[in-house]
């Protein structure tokens, strides 16, 4: 697949061209671009009569006119962006008629409801999202929901419940998925977690970690593989595609009641707010959406635990401490716990304690692929050039909470009273 292509790649024309890629806009943003573009060229001009006639009494004249320039590319910017925002209604065009062969092949007696059809994101991530989205209701029409005498058994009306729901949250667009089916069976899901050795005999896991199992390669709850489901692939494939996409997944669900997956995506690829830190000599960066606080670390609330290192007490409960400079192997200024800072990041309800040396600012950062431009690195979402012409990383939320704790997530960590304190 070409870099930058459309829905997983382009497919090539005779010549050895790529297809064309286009995008239906709106007038509308398309006079919004050319009054933005209008703005600019006026503060560039007075810009650059300052620039003939400088002298020290119009120094603040000067950064007015660079306070208007910083305003009008952020205007234009965001206008750009606009114009690449798509409604999900492209990638909702196709459900429709999978959930009904589905359900037809499958003997059952379906409703489909989409909600948010007019909810924009950018165009290359709905593009991306379309597979994820086909394989999850299919997945809720042949896991989900059960067959009509079953539904009558268990009281429930014979025709299922499905429901897509998109909207936007913070930076993020949010999806919902959910059915009123049977739900996942947490005892089943965690019995073949443990039969498969993905799960050690005797481990007790939260809920949210037993239903995260469902996008663990080769683990069903089926045990007949059937057209649709079975051999324990694809959902997998769905968790994979939603993290290249910067996003994460989150399961909720209940025994005969239903199950819902959610899923956290960025508006776009291209641009984000985040929040600067320093490791060593190390710029790093965090989307600022994931930022829950920062803090100076009290050395009375920090704790061992065993098989799960350093927590923090905060809050309600202990979240796993993870030290940049040892993930990525760089020199700190500071290895004590003790009066240095940590910022508290989130990842769907789950979250991590990131031990740094010093807070920095906060602005948008142009993102750049590392996977495309160098090769794909845990706990990395891409990189981007800072004003001082620097590289700086910019961090996966959810990438590192799985290698803080040994590819697992952890929630926060109720209070126990085995925890020992740390000296």
């Amino acid at each position: 697949a070409a870099p930058g292509g459309a829905g997983g790649g382009e497919a090539k024309a005779r010549g050895g061209r790529k297809s064309a890629s286009s995008i239906r806009v709106d007038t509308e943003k398309i006079d919004a671009l050319i009054d933005m573009v209008g703005e600019l060229v006026i503060t560039q001009s007075m810009l650059s009569q300052i620039g003939k006639e400088f002298s020290q009494e119009r120094l603040e004249e000067l950064q007015d006119g660079l306070a208007q320039l910083e305003r009008n590319t952020r205007e234009l910017q965001e206008s750009v962006m606009r114009i690449r925002m798509v409604p999900i209604s492209f990638a909702y065009s196709r459900l429709p008629r999978i959930v009904h062969d589905t359900s037809r092949a499958l003997g059952k007696e379906v409703d489909f409801e989409m909600e948010g059809d007019q909810t924009e994101l950018d165009k290359t991530v709905m593009e991306k999202i379309i597979d994820p989205l086909v394989h999850l209701v299919r997945n809720s029409v042949d896991h989900g929901i059960e067959a009509p005498e079953e539904r009558r058994a268990a009281g429930k009306p014979e025709r299922g419940q499905i429901q897509i729901d998109a909207y936007h949250k913070g930076g993020n667009i949010i999806i919902e998925i959910a059915d009123d089916g049977r739900g996942i069976n947490r005892d089943k899901l965690l019995s073949k977690a443990r039969a498969a050795g993905i799960v050690e005999d005797g481990t007790e896991l939260p809920d949210e970690q037993v239903y995260d199992l469902i996008f663990h390669p080769g683990l069903s709850t089926h045990d007949q593989a059937t057209e649709y489901s079975g051999r324990g692939v694809g959902m997998d494939v769905v968790k994979r595609n939603i993290r290249a996409l910067s996003g994460s997944l989150y399961v909720r669900s209940a025994a005969g009641e239903g199950t819902t997956i959610t899923i956290s995506l960025p508006l776009t690829l291209s641009i984000l707010d985040g929040q600067l830190f320093r490791v060593g000599e190390q710029t790093y960066i965090v989307p600022l959406v994931s930022v829950v606080e920062s803090l100076q670390v009290d050395a009375s609330k920090v704790s061992r635990v065993t098989g799960r290192g350093e927590v923090y007490h905060w809050r309600e409960g202990y979240v796993p401490i993870v030290r940049l400079h040892e993930l990525f192997d760089t020199e700190p200024v500071r290895k004590e716990l003790e009066g240095g800072l940590m910022v508290i990041v989130e990842d769907e309800q789950t979250y991590l304690g990131v031990f740094v040396d010093d807070l920095l600012d906060q602005q948008q950062v142009v993102i750049k692929s590392l996977e495309a431009n160098y090769l794909k690195v845990p706990g990395i979402a891409g990189a981007t050039i800072l004003g001082d012409g620097n590289v700086a990383l910019i961090l996966d939320v959810a990438g590192l909470i799985e290698m803080s704790r040994g590819g697992r997530r952890h929630p926060i960590i109720p209070e126990r009273e085995d925890t020992d304190e740390a000296a």
